[in-house]
Protein backbone atom coordinates (compact mmCIF):
# COMPACT_ATOMS: atom_id res chain seq x y z
CA UNK A 1 0.00 0.00 0.00
CA UNK A 2 1.88 3.68 -0.84
CA UNK A 3 -0.17 5.10 1.91
CA UNK A 4 -3.91 6.58 3.28
CA UNK A 5 -6.24 7.12 0.92
CA UNK A 6 -7.54 10.79 0.13
CA UNK A 7 -10.65 12.36 -0.62
CA UNK A 8 -12.47 15.52 -0.85
CA UNK A 9 -16.06 16.67 1.00
CA UNK A 10 -17.36 16.03 -2.19
CA UNK A 11 -16.63 12.85 -2.69
CA UNK A 12 -19.85 10.60 -2.82
CA UNK A 13 -20.34 8.86 1.25
CA UNK A 14 -20.07 5.32 -0.16
CA UNK A 15 -16.99 5.57 -1.09
CA UNK A 16 -15.52 7.17 1.75
CA UNK A 17 -17.19 4.00 3.70
CA UNK A 18 -15.84 1.59 1.80
CA UNK A 19 -12.45 2.76 1.73
CA UNK A 20 -13.24 3.14 6.00
CA UNK A 21 -14.48 0.02 5.68
CA UNK A 22 -11.23 -1.82 3.76
CA UNK A 23 -8.97 0.02 5.10
CA UNK A 24 -9.68 1.70 8.25
CA UNK A 25 -8.73 5.10 7.92
CA UNK A 26 -9.18 7.94 5.66
CA UNK A 27 -7.85 11.34 5.10
CA UNK A 28 -10.61 14.03 3.88
CA UNK A 29 -9.00 17.20 2.54
CA UNK A 30 -10.60 20.57 2.97
CA UNK A 31 -12.89 19.50 5.73
CA UNK A 32 -13.56 22.58 7.65
CA UNK A 33 -13.64 25.76 6.06
CA UNK A 34 -11.05 28.67 6.63
CA UNK A 35 -13.76 30.95 9.34
CA UNK A 36 -14.12 27.66 11.34
CA UNK A 37 -10.21 26.41 11.33
CA UNK A 38 -9.78 29.94 11.94
CA UNK A 39 -12.39 29.99 14.92
CA UNK A 40 -11.12 26.86 16.34
CA UNK A 41 -7.21 28.00 16.62
CA UNK A 42 -8.37 31.24 18.17
CA UNK A 43 -10.26 29.38 20.93
CA UNK A 44 -8.11 26.46 21.28
CA UNK A 45 -5.04 27.71 21.33
CA UNK A 46 -4.34 29.47 24.31
CA UNK A 47 -5.64 26.80 26.49
CA UNK A 48 -3.33 25.01 24.78
CA UNK A 49 -0.52 27.17 25.47
CA UNK A 50 -1.75 27.45 29.02
CA UNK A 51 -1.84 23.76 29.46
CA UNK A 52 0.88 21.57 31.19
CA UNK A 53 2.68 18.78 29.68
CA UNK A 54 1.20 15.01 30.16
CA UNK A 55 2.67 13.35 32.98
CA UNK A 56 2.51 10.15 31.29
CA UNK A 57 4.20 8.37 28.20
CA UNK A 58 1.58 7.27 26.61
CA UNK A 59 0.17 10.98 26.83
CA UNK A 60 3.63 12.66 26.11
CA UNK A 61 6.03 13.84 27.92
CA UNK A 62 6.12 17.23 25.82
CA UNK A 63 2.54 17.06 24.41
CA UNK A 64 -0.30 19.17 25.58
CA UNK A 65 -3.85 17.71 26.09
CA UNK A 66 -7.13 19.93 26.65
CA UNK A 67 -10.54 18.64 27.01
CA UNK A 68 -14.13 19.34 27.30
CA UNK A 69 -14.16 21.45 24.02
CA UNK A 70 -17.69 22.20 23.95
CA UNK A 71 -17.48 24.37 26.34
CA UNK A 72 -14.49 26.07 25.02
CA UNK A 73 -15.54 26.71 21.53
CA UNK A 74 -18.70 27.20 19.50
CA UNK A 75 -16.70 25.77 15.72
CA UNK A 76 -16.79 22.50 16.98
CA UNK A 77 -20.58 21.89 15.23
CA UNK A 78 -19.85 21.92 11.72
CA UNK A 79 -17.00 19.85 12.49
CA UNK A 80 -19.36 16.96 14.30
CA UNK A 81 -21.84 17.37 11.79
CA UNK A 82 -19.73 17.61 8.74
CA UNK A 83 -21.71 15.22 6.19
CA UNK A 84 -18.69 12.86 5.54
CA UNK A 85 -17.41 11.98 9.05
CA UNK A 86 -21.20 11.60 10.47
CA UNK A 87 -22.56 10.17 8.06
CA UNK A 88 -19.80 7.70 7.64
CA UNK A 89 -20.28 6.98 11.39
CA UNK A 90 -23.68 6.35 11.09
CA UNK A 91 -23.20 3.83 8.48
CA UNK A 92 -20.53 2.30 9.99
CA UNK A 93 -22.60 1.79 13.55
CA UNK A 94 -26.08 2.64 13.21
CA UNK A 95 -26.67 -1.49 11.63
CA UNK A 96 -29.72 -3.42 12.71
CA UNK A 97 -29.39 -6.25 14.89
CA UNK A 98 -32.08 -8.63 16.04
CA UNK A 99 -33.26 -10.11 19.20
CA UNK A 100 -36.81 -11.95 19.89
CA UNK A 101 -39.00 -10.26 22.22
CA UNK A 102 -41.22 -13.15 23.13
CA UNK A 103 -42.58 -14.54 19.62
CA UNK A 104 -41.70 -11.32 18.03
CA UNK A 105 -38.50 -11.40 15.93
CA UNK A 106 -37.80 -6.87 16.25
CA UNK A 107 -34.59 -5.22 14.71
CA UNK A 108 -33.08 -2.73 16.87
CA UNK A 109 -31.13 0.22 15.42
CA UNK A 110 -28.30 1.46 17.70
CA UNK A 111 -27.89 5.24 18.23
CA UNK A 112 -24.72 7.05 17.99
CA UNK A 113 -23.07 9.80 20.53
CA UNK A 114 -19.83 11.84 20.96
CA UNK A 115 -17.14 10.46 23.14
CA UNK A 116 -14.26 12.39 23.56
CA UNK A 117 -13.32 15.76 22.59
CA UNK A 118 -9.49 16.75 23.22
CA UNK A 119 -7.43 19.49 21.53
CA UNK A 120 -3.61 18.37 21.12
CA UNK A 121 -0.40 19.76 20.96
CA UNK A 122 2.32 18.19 19.72
CA UNK A 123 5.64 20.19 20.79
CA UNK A 124 9.19 20.08 19.78
CA UNK A 125 11.09 16.72 20.98
CA UNK A 126 8.21 14.66 21.46
CA UNK A 127 8.75 10.80 20.25
CA UNK A 128 6.07 8.48 18.76
CA UNK A 129 3.36 7.58 20.85
CA UNK A 130 2.78 3.74 21.77
CA UNK A 131 0.87 2.09 18.97
CA UNK A 132 -2.61 1.68 20.02
CA UNK A 133 -6.45 0.60 19.12
CA UNK A 134 -9.00 3.40 20.34
CA UNK A 135 -11.91 0.45 20.94
CA UNK A 136 -9.91 -1.18 23.41
CA UNK A 137 -11.23 1.34 26.25
CA UNK A 138 -14.46 -0.65 25.82
CA UNK A 139 -12.50 -3.96 25.90
CA UNK A 140 -13.64 -4.82 22.44
CA UNK A 141 -12.29 -8.39 20.48
CA UNK A 142 -10.85 -8.40 17.24
CA UNK A 143 -12.16 -8.61 14.30
CA UNK A 144 -15.35 -7.84 15.03
CA UNK A 145 -18.10 -4.78 14.61
CA UNK A 146 -16.98 -1.01 15.09
CA UNK A 147 -17.80 0.65 17.95
CA UNK A 148 -15.93 3.77 17.24
CA UNK A 149 -15.40 6.41 13.88
CA UNK A 150 -12.97 8.88 15.33
CA UNK A 151 -11.31 11.81 13.59
CA UNK A 152 -8.14 13.75 13.74
CA UNK A 153 -8.53 17.65 12.63
CA UNK A 154 -5.51 19.30 11.41
CA UNK A 155 -5.08 22.90 13.40
CA UNK A 156 -1.73 23.38 11.92
CA UNK A 157 0.35 21.17 8.53
CA UNK A 158 0.67 17.49 9.68
CA UNK A 159 4.05 16.30 8.27
CA UNK A 160 6.38 13.47 8.56
CA UNK A 161 8.55 15.41 10.83
CA UNK A 162 6.22 17.56 13.27
CA UNK A 163 4.26 13.83 14.21
CA UNK A 164 1.73 13.37 12.20
CA UNK A 165 -0.91 11.08 13.74
CA UNK A 166 0.66 7.40 12.42
CA UNK A 167 -1.40 4.52 11.22
CA UNK A 168 -1.37 1.01 10.04
CA UNK A 169 -3.88 0.96 7.11
CA UNK A 170 -6.09 -2.45 7.61
CA UNK A 171 -5.33 -3.38 11.40
CA UNK A 172 -9.06 -3.13 12.08
CA UNK A 173 -9.20 -6.79 10.26
CA UNK A 174 -6.50 -8.23 12.62
CA UNK A 175 -6.76 -10.57 15.35
CA UNK A 176 -6.05 -9.54 18.97
CA UNK A 177 -2.42 -11.38 19.51
CA UNK A 178 -0.92 -9.59 16.30
CA UNK A 179 1.38 -6.95 17.64
CA UNK A 180 1.59 -3.84 15.92
CA UNK A 181 4.85 -2.31 14.38
CA UNK A 182 6.18 0.97 13.22
CA UNK A 183 7.03 -0.04 9.94
CA UNK A 184 3.65 -1.21 9.21
CA UNK A 185 2.46 2.32 9.68
CA UNK A 186 1.30 5.86 7.65
CA UNK A 187 1.84 9.54 8.15
CA UNK A 188 -1.36 11.50 7.70
CA UNK A 189 0.25 13.96 6.06
CA UNK A 190 -2.00 16.80 5.47
CA UNK A 191 -2.84 20.45 5.41
CA UNK A 192 -4.47 22.44 8.05
CA UNK A 193 -8.24 22.08 7.75
CA UNK A 194 -7.86 18.95 6.75
CA UNK A 195 -9.19 15.46 8.60
CA UNK A 196 -7.92 12.21 9.47
CA UNK A 197 -11.33 9.91 9.92
CA UNK A 198 -10.53 5.94 11.01
CA UNK A 199 -12.01 3.23 13.18
CA UNK A 200 -12.03 2.11 16.47
CA UNK A 201 -9.66 -0.53 15.78
CA UNK A 202 -6.88 0.52 13.91
CA UNK A 203 -4.04 0.56 15.05
CA UNK A 204 -2.21 4.62 15.26
CA UNK A 205 -0.28 6.60 17.36
CA UNK A 206 1.05 9.90 17.63
CA UNK A 207 3.96 10.59 15.59
CA UNK A 208 7.46 12.18 16.23
CA UNK A 209 8.06 16.13 16.34
CA UNK A 210 11.60 16.69 15.04
CA UNK A 211 10.68 19.82 14.12
CA UNK A 212 11.16 23.68 15.64
CA UNK A 213 7.24 24.17 15.92
CA UNK A 214 4.76 22.54 18.10
CA UNK A 215 1.58 20.63 15.83
CA UNK A 216 -1.55 21.65 16.55
CA UNK A 217 -5.12 19.81 16.01
CA UNK A 218 -7.99 18.28 18.04
CA UNK A 219 -9.65 14.67 18.09
CA UNK A 220 -13.33 13.76 18.18
CA UNK A 221 -14.82 10.21 18.84
CA UNK A 222 -18.49 9.00 17.87
CA UNK A 223 -18.93 5.64 19.59
CA UNK A 224 -21.89 3.14 19.73
CA UNK A 225 -25.11 4.90 21.97
CA UNK A 226 -24.88 1.56 24.38
CA UNK A 227 -21.43 2.24 25.40
CA UNK A 228 -20.50 4.70 28.18
CA UNK A 229 -18.72 7.98 26.40
CA UNK A 230 -15.00 8.24 27.20
CA UNK A 231 -15.44 12.04 28.37
CA UNK A 232 -18.41 12.64 30.78
CA UNK A 233 -20.16 15.03 28.26
CA UNK A 234 -22.62 16.10 31.41
CA UNK A 235 -20.23 17.41 33.28
CA UNK A 236 -17.80 18.63 30.58
CA UNK A 237 -20.58 21.24 28.94
CA UNK A 238 -22.41 23.20 30.76
CA UNK A 239 -26.30 23.32 30.58
CA UNK A 240 -26.33 26.48 28.85
CA UNK A 241 -23.59 26.03 26.46
CA UNK A 242 -25.83 23.02 25.38
CA UNK A 243 -29.28 24.87 24.97
CA UNK A 244 -27.23 27.26 22.70
CA UNK A 245 -26.65 23.99 20.37
CA UNK A 246 -28.94 22.32 17.82
CA UNK A 247 -30.78 19.59 18.70
CA UNK A 248 -28.72 17.27 16.26
CA UNK A 249 -25.50 18.21 18.64
CA UNK A 250 -27.26 18.33 21.65
CA UNK A 251 -28.75 14.43 20.87
CA UNK A 252 -25.45 13.24 19.71
CA UNK A 253 -23.70 14.69 23.08
CA UNK A 254 -25.72 12.28 24.92
CA UNK A 255 -29.49 14.27 25.59
CA UNK A 256 -30.50 10.72 24.09
CA UNK A 257 -32.10 7.61 24.27
CA UNK A 258 -30.77 4.48 22.47
CA UNK A 259 -32.88 1.94 21.50
CA UNK A 260 -34.46 -0.33 22.64
CA UNK A 261 -34.25 1.53 26.39
CA UNK A 262 -30.95 3.04 27.65
CA UNK A 263 -30.16 6.42 28.45
CA UNK A 264 -33.95 7.39 29.38
CA UNK A 265 -35.12 9.85 31.68
CA UNK A 266 -38.28 9.09 33.81
CA UNK A 267 -38.70 6.20 31.48
CA UNK A 268 -39.10 9.22 28.43
CA UNK A 269 -36.63 11.07 26.20
CA UNK A 270 -33.85 12.82 28.42
CA UNK A 271 -33.89 15.58 25.16
CA UNK A 272 -36.96 17.05 28.01
CA UNK A 273 -34.50 18.34 30.40
CA UNK A 274 -32.98 20.73 28.28
CA UNK A 275 -36.81 21.72 26.95
CA UNK A 276 -37.73 22.63 30.49
CA UNK A 277 -36.67 25.38 33.43
CA UNK A 278 -36.02 22.71 35.76
CA UNK A 279 -36.47 19.08 36.66
CA UNK A 280 -39.65 18.92 38.42
CA UNK A 281 -41.07 20.32 34.60
CA UNK A 282 -39.31 17.76 33.45
CA UNK A 283 -41.04 15.19 35.56
CA UNK A 284 -44.30 16.29 35.07
CA UNK A 285 -44.07 16.60 31.44
CA UNK A 286 -42.70 12.96 31.40
CA UNK A 287 -45.61 11.70 33.91
CA UNK A 288 -48.16 13.45 31.13
CA UNK A 289 -46.36 11.61 28.05
CA UNK A 290 -46.38 8.25 30.11
CA UNK A 291 -43.89 5.46 29.43
CA UNK A 292 -42.62 4.98 26.60
CA UNK A 293 -39.80 2.70 27.55
CA UNK A 294 -39.77 -0.98 25.92
CA UNK A 295 -40.41 -3.43 28.92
Amino acid sequence: MAGLARVTPGTDLGEVVEILERDGAVIIENFVDDATLEGLRNDLAPALKGANHCETGYDGHRTRRVNSLFARTRHLTPVVTQPLYLGAARAVMQKPVHMWVGKSRIEITPTIQISATQAIQIDPGQGKQPLHRDDWLHLRRHPGPTSRVQLMLSLTDFTAENGATLVIPGSHHWDDETPPKYSDSFPSAMPAGSALIWLGGVYHSGGANTTDEPRLSLTVSYDLGNLRQEENQYLAVPKETVLELPEEVRRLLGYDSCPPGLGWYEMQDPHMVLEYDDLEQARAAADRHGSSRLN
